[in-house]
């Protein structure tokens, strides 16, 4: 009965900490980081005010509006602005209401791809043809938060595969633990009716004989 019990225990004891390990897996926890991200998220969003290319904005910039044909705004720095509005903004948001590693995982990929966008967007308009303006202080502002973002989210997905893997380590130190101890409760049991049994006397048998 005893060993019943033992083995529903812990069953129940592996089951509490499987269900722990899967939301810690799922979930982030990036601390006072978290208001350094949502800063950046801010800064980003101030820079597409500032000008990208002469006298184009990152918001006409995005829509082609304001002067963006005539300053001979290509595809590399359309790319890299909305790169750095879906992932450095969007997803870098959904991440920190929702708190899901998932997400933030594809706020670090975008942001690290905005970065990677963001270089050939400034050389493209360093080498624009003579007559069109070159870049301007609002596409480096947007280059430097997004790298700058890019490195945040990469500590806290990376925290986050430390506190997992730390939590699968205790979960299989707990089920060990817990398994010897079960064996030596068996063991016990077993001993203790051996005795009993040694203790009940001679064997009919023999007393017959």
């Amino acid at each position: 009965m005893n060993g019943e019990l033992n083995v529903a225990e812990f069953d129940a004891f592996r089951s509490e900490i499987e269900a722990a390990e899967r939301r810690i897996a799922r979930e982030i926890d990036p601390g006072a980081r978290a208001l350094v991200v949502a800063i950046l998220v801010f800064v980003l969003v101030g820079s597409f005010a500032l000008p990208h290319t002469g006298g184009v904005r990152g918001w006409d910039l995005l829509f082609g509006s304001h002067g963006a044909g005539a300053a001979a705004v290509g595809l590399p720095e359309r790319v890299f602005a909305w790169l750095a509005l879906v992932f450095g903004v969007g997803f870098s948001i959904l991440a920190l209401l929702t708190r899901r590693w998932a997400v933030a995982w594809v706020a670090l990929a975008g942001s690290a791809l905005a970065s990677a966008s963001g270089m050939l967007a400034i050389w493209s308009r360093q080498t624009v043809a003579t007559g069109h303006p070159g870049p301007a202080i609002g596409i480096f502002v947007t280059w430097f938060t997004v790298i700058v973002l890019t490195f945040h989210w990469a500590r806290v997905v990376w925290q986050r595969t430390i506190v997992q893997l730390a939590a699968e380590e205790q979960r299989r130190r707990a089920v060990a633990e817990q398994q010897s101890r079960t064996l030596l409760d068996n063991l016990r049991e077993d001993d203790t009716r051996d005795d009993g049994k040694a203790a009940g006397g001679p064997d009919p048998g023999t007393s017959a004989q």
